[in-house]
């Protein structure tokens, strides 16, 4: 339709989008600003200004007034469990932006009244007690009262679990129960399990015990998919790296996305790996797999990427801050046997690598091969997470033609981190200035949905102002990076760990067709209000995927969220509960307003209990006004 001047008319080569009125941010240095772009057959093939795009204007193009707005590429997160995440998300009742335990467990409550017999409330990740106001866990006598009939588990980090009474008779945990290694069920003096497991240090006791919950099956796993895209659209994502993970077996887990892509149905890129399961048995595992495909293989939609982020379990270490850094046995011999048949195959793998102490035997293991020729050899190889890693490691990864991939753990976990290292050890973890000094490719991501959350616009602001989702200052000024270094961290580089930088990850012609209109503008909003952006429009090889405020009703429509009862039916995903931008003072009232309903919660449960005192008539004449 005409607008702003825009007539269609009849041309050979006509625009299926045209974005106008746009602030765009190209992320290309040759022409980093532009006021309007042209999309055909899912590439750009205009990027200039509204002038540029009025002869590509047809009578079936789609004109997008973006009204003055920000438009950045799409975002690409480098580290996400997105084949996991979707095929759990409608069953997950999602704490990711609540900002008080007491809403939360409002929520908690009402979920637990919907949901029928024999299936669970589960809260997965996504939160941190220093997101709410009451800066605390739940506890399972909450539990219990919210959903006394109702099995309930609330993961918590890398560090815990809570689960009601009802949940652990689901799982049959007792007095007589074992401790699992690596963990502890926590119980009373009775020796019954009061509901609270720990990861010490290994999560294996968390997640072995969430495995145990119901599952989607059939067509349910589809629609969860296809819902979990949509909510990563909502945030302006269009692209993901798939860090593969436990519990994720290849193939059953992969089907999904595999039906999706093949019919055309997918909104999100995806870049997978592949993480030997089981123990003992990576070695076969590796060799089938490089006998069978190679990475890069695939299409722009669905790829594998290559192996990891394990590739022999004794080798991986553990990101509990709550407690001290593993000591890991000898895993050298095995590892290397796995990276030299990766390398010989024209693999490449990355490595879950929390601490210096594991990256710097890794390296060694590197070192030797490279002796051999294998490194550098032009495959693509990274380190995860690295919140440790030392100076001299980052050269040594620099020598053998690594990367990097850093995640906003310490967003969620940055007091645990602090308390146990220090201030100092928390400045510089991780040391994304020492990283980028060395020229090094640093990519971006959030580890959702288990610990972070998925929300790119929280990682964003923890990578620029170096605070946790509780406000805690951790990284100072010199370990932090301006607006424009984060958004490339999020979009260019995530790109180049896929080997796909000449056609994503920027707006220029001839590029991939993704990109996000934004709800407020990404380089001037206040820095507290970073983690409340939005996309309000995002376009996936030309495909609109996700549209709101003006442009609702202008995306690609989705089967109903199913099964009905679903968290995600009655609440949505990420909670945006925020007071806009209003400022300052506007938080810090909802702050204390959070604070005050605590307090009310305290004095009745004291009055209840007998122990409220009654305070005498007022002394002061002011009182009695």
């Amino acid at each position: 339709m005409p607008v702003g001047g825009l007539v269609p008319r009849a041309v050979e080569a006509a625009a299926d989008i045209v974005v106008r009125n746009a602030r765009i941010h190209t992320g290309d240095a040759r022409r980093p600003q532009a006021g309007a772009l042209a999309v055909r057959d899912g590439l750009i093939t205009v990027v200039g200004e509204d002038a540029d795009v009025a002869a590509v204007v047809g009578p079936s193009t789609v004109v997008v007034d973006a009204l003055g707005r920000r438009v950045v590429p799409g975002l690409n997160d480098a580290h996400l469990h997105v084949i996991r995440g979707g095929l759990n998300y409608v069953l997950e009742l999602r704490w990711d932006g609540v900002p008080s335990l007491r809403l939360a467990l409002a929520m908690l409550r009402e979920q637990a009244a919907r949901t029928p017999a024999g299936q669970w409330v589960r809260v997965v990740g996504g939160w941190s007690a220093e997101q709410f106001a009451e800066k605390r866990l739940p506890t399972p006598a909450e539990l219990n009262e919210a959903a006394p009939d109702t099995p309930v588990f609330v993961l918590h980090l890398y560090q815990s679990a809570i689960l009601n009474r009802a949940a652990l008779r689901a799982v049959g945990y007792t007095r007589d129960t074992p401790d699992p290694r690596g963990g502890q069920i926590v119980r009373g003096r009775g020796g019954e399990p009061n509901g609270v497991l720990l990861a010490a240090p290994s999560a294996l006791v968390l997640y072995s015990t969430l495995a145990k919950a119901p599952a989607l099956e059939g067509e349910d796993r589809r629609t969860s998919t296809r819902h979990f895209l949509r909510e990563l659209n909502r945030f302006g994502l269009t692209s993901a790296i798939d860090a593969a993970g436990g519990f994720q077996n290849f193939p059953e887990n992969y089907g999904t996305v595999t039906e999706l892509a093949r019919d055309g149905l997918l909104s999100l890129r995806i870049a997978y790996h592949l993480f030997p399961q089981t123990p003992g048995q990576e070695l076969d595992d590796l060799a089938r797999w490089v006998a069978t495909v190679r990475p890069g293989e695939g299409d722009a939609w669905l790829r594998l990427n290559g192996a990891g982020e394990n590739l022999t379990w004794a080798a991986a270490d553990f990101e509990n801050f709550a407690e001290p850094r593993p000591e890991l046995g000898s895993y050298e011999a095995e590892f290397e046997k796995a990276v030299r048949l990766l390398m010989e195959h024209g693999w490449g793998f990355r490595l879950h690598a929390t601490y210096d102490e594991t990256i710097r035997r890794d390296l060694a293991v590197f070192e030797r091969l490279a002796a051999e020729g294998l490194f550098p050899a032009g495959n693509r190889w990274l380190f995860d997470h690295a919140e440790t890693v030392s100076p001299d490691s980052l050269d040594r990864i620099a020598a053998l033609g690594g990367s990097l991939s850093v995640q906003n753990r310490l967003s969620f976990q940055g007091g645990a981190f602090a308390r146990r290292y220090g201030a100092d050890a928390a400045a510089g973890a991780p040391p994304l200035r020492a990283m980028l000094e060395r020229g090094l490719t640093v990519a971006a991501g959030t580890d959702a949905t288990r610990v972070s959350s998925y929300n790119p616009w929280v990682a964003l602001h923890w990578l620029v102002s170096g605070r946790t989702v509780g406000g805690q200052p951790t990284r100072p000024p010199r370990n932090r990076v301006d607006r424009a270094t984060a958004l490339a961290l999020y979009t260019r580089a995530g790109a180049e760990l896929t080997g796909e930088q000449d056609v994503k990850g920027v707006l220029r012609e001839g590029c991939y067709a993704d990109l996000a209109v934004l709800s407020a503008d990404y380089f001037t909003v206040p820095e507290p209000d970073i983690p409340h952006i939005e996309s309000v429009l995002t376009v996936v090889g030309g495909r609109i995927v996700h549209a709101a405020a003006e442009y609702e009703g202008m995306a690609e429509e989705l089967p109903p969220v199913s099964p009905a009862w679903s968290p995600v039916a009655r609440f949505g995903g990420y909670q945006a509960h925020h007071p806009g931008t209003g400022g300052a003072g506007a938080r810090q009232a909802e702050l204390l307003g959070q604070v005050v309903a605590e307090s009310e919660l305290q004095r009745r449960w004291r009055a209840d209990r007998g122990d409220l005192t009654e305070h005498a008539q007022p002394f002061d004449p002011c009182f009695l006004l």
